[in-house]
């Protein structure tokens, strides 16, 4: 099923195409090895040449002032690919804390960097997640230390979210230290950033922008996880194909059949969902694309690696990223069963 206009298709036609001249499985290994944690030089292409860290910004501040549909294309291919970039922590996360904060000044000062491939990063989470904040705020000085930050070890520009509200830092503060953290996904860099009594400037920041940015979150994350499942799927009919035993091919076999059409019904009530989000804009709707696309994808990327076979669990062989893809991916901004949770108390349960 698509969900795409004509606006949309050619964008997903365009990302596609410079992800696959730039980005196949050989050049997602050599990224997770650089010391940014992606390939600069790809990020570089895909905001110059189509724009991607610019969509949803406002057109004022250099953006494009496209909506979160277009996100979702960008996200499900890069997903598809397991593209390491700043896109979901700087152009997603980092972009959408400043435009919903409604700081003109700030939005100003770091939107059009941010819209042409600067590096920014939201600090967030604690060590037990994004249920709190792991950065406490004593006026205009911030302590503590946020976990899970994306791209937090080379952003150019640090936001911190806290209780007390928005801040901005300057990565070169005295008392800041940043350091990357080992990581279920290799191809997804999560860091750590300390905050001893540093110096920040404080943003407007509404009472409800948590909320909000939390929804913005899980919808480009679902979006990701889609194009994710549909590769690992894509890849596993492929190898069903090709693979013989008995003589035939393991594709011909009624109850292998049977299995990957489950996981083309996963695959596709995923994305609906996950679409169904990015339209409606409602909490709501972005947790249970939240919920559900994260187990969409486990299951996937497990019932790929049980149909590959041995050769599935190897270094070599991609099914082993997107299994950890998918692990990893369900734990950011908060566990599925923390979700359940909160959706059963909205349901009176």
């Amino acid at each position: 099923m698509s969900f795409d206009n004509e606006e949309r298709a050619a964008l997903r036609s365009s990302v596609r195409d410079l992800l696959g001249k730039h980005s196949d499985s050989a050049a997602v290994r050599r990224a997770i090895t650089t010391g940014h944690g992606y390939d600069d030089a790809l990020w570089s292409r895909l905001c110059e040449q189509i724009g991607v860290a610019a969509l949803a910004i406002p057109e004022k501040y250099d953006g494009v002032g496209a909506s979160l549909l277009e996100v979702h294309v960008v996200q499900e291919e890069l997903g598809r690919t397991l593209t390491p970039s700043p896109m979901l922590g700087s152009a997603v996360l980092a972009a959408q804390a400043l435009v919903l904060s409604g700081d003109d000044d700030a939005c100003a000062r770091l939107l059009p960097g941010i819209a042409a491939g600067s590096v920014a990063a939201l600090c967030w989470a604690g060590p037990d997640g994004w249920s709190g904040f792991g950065v406490t705020a004593s006026g205009e000085t911030l302590s503590g230390t946020a976990s899970y930050v994306l791209g937090g070890d080379v952003a150019d520009v640090l936001l911190v979210l806290t209780s007390e509200g928005l801040f901005e830092v300057d990565p070169a503060a005295d008392g800041v230290t940043r350091r990357r953290v080992p990581a279920m996904d290799p191809t997804r860099a999560l860091s750590e950033v300390v905050f001893d009594g540093v110096a920040a400037r404080r943003l407007v920041s509404p009472t409800d922008l948590v909320d909000q940015l939390r929804t913005v979150a899980l919808v480009a994350l679902s979006a990701e996880q889609v194009g994710a499942a549909s590769a690992a799927l894509e890849q596993t009919v492929e190898y069903a194909k090709s693979r013989k035993q008995f003589g035939r091919a393991i594709g011909s076999f009624q109850a292998l059949k049977h299995r990957m059409a489950d996981m083309y019904a996963l695959v596709e009530t995923a994305r609906s969902m996950s679409y169904a989000a990015a339209l409606s804009g409602t909490h709501d709707d972005a947790v249970v694309a939240k919920v559900y696309c994260s187990e969409a994808l486990q299951n996937v990327a497990a019932e790929a690696i049980q149909l590959h076979g041995g050769i599935a669990i190897t270094w070599e062989h991609d099914a082993q990223l997107y299994f950890k893809r998918a692990h990893g991916s369900a734990q950011l901004f908060g566990q599925p069963r923390d979700y359940l949770a909160e959706l059963a108390t909205a349901a009176g349960l």
